[in-house]
């Protein structure tokens, strides 16, 4: 019987237990040729702190699933079922489904993309509209601001800069502007 990869629900939190539980269940039982390959879906996430500071770490994809390369029969769903911190299969009527390959690429972005690039980065930061920002970098340097549009995926933001009287938005990177305490 073919090897399929199976969606498993867990406790949200403890995914890279039941990971490390499951692996041990799997020797315990002498399972190592029915259940191949575990994998908690990541991807990379940056994160920007004041003043444009980068911070790049791991951020699981689908908090609370784990992703499961087996022969399904009895035996195999009673190991992964019964591990602690497991709540079910992912399917149907009660029944684990397969994914479809197509469905695991995207999940664990190995899809054929057209170039060598890797999987795309999310970025995330700190900034919110109505922080009060100084401009340290640029021709608007030491001008002061209200951040009014954040874009972290685009490294950008809008900062509404009086310049002559009137508040003018413009569109600066994050690391131009520094967070006024």
């Amino acid at each position: 019987m073919a090897k399929r990869w199976y969606v498993v629900h867990t406790y949200s939190g403890y995914e890279n237990k039941v990971k490390t539980d499951l692996e041990h269940r799997i020797e315990t039982f002498g399972a190592e040729n029915l259940i191949v390959d575990i994998q908690i879906p990541t991807e990379e996430v940056i994160e920007i702190k004041d003043g444009g500071k980068r911070d790049t770490k791991e951020a699981k994809v689908f908090p609370g699933y784990v992703l499961v390369r087996m022969e399904m029969n009895d035996d195999t769903w009673t190991i992964v079922r019964n591990t602690p911190g497991v709540t079910g299969f992912v399917g149907v009527d009660g029944k684990p489904s397969p994914l479809r390959r197509s469905e695991y690429n995207k999940i664990m972005h190995t899809g054929k993309r057209g170039d060598s690039s890797p999987a795309p980065k999310r970025t995330s930061t700190n900034l919110e509209i109505g922080q009060p920002v100084r401009v340290i970098s640029g021709p608007l340097a030491d001008f002061d601001g209200q951040i009014s549009e954040v874009n972290p995926e685009a490294n950008k933001v809008k900062v509404m800069v009086s310049i002559f009287g009137r508040d003018t938005p413009v569109e600066l990177t994050i690391d131009q502007i520094s967070v006024i305490s």
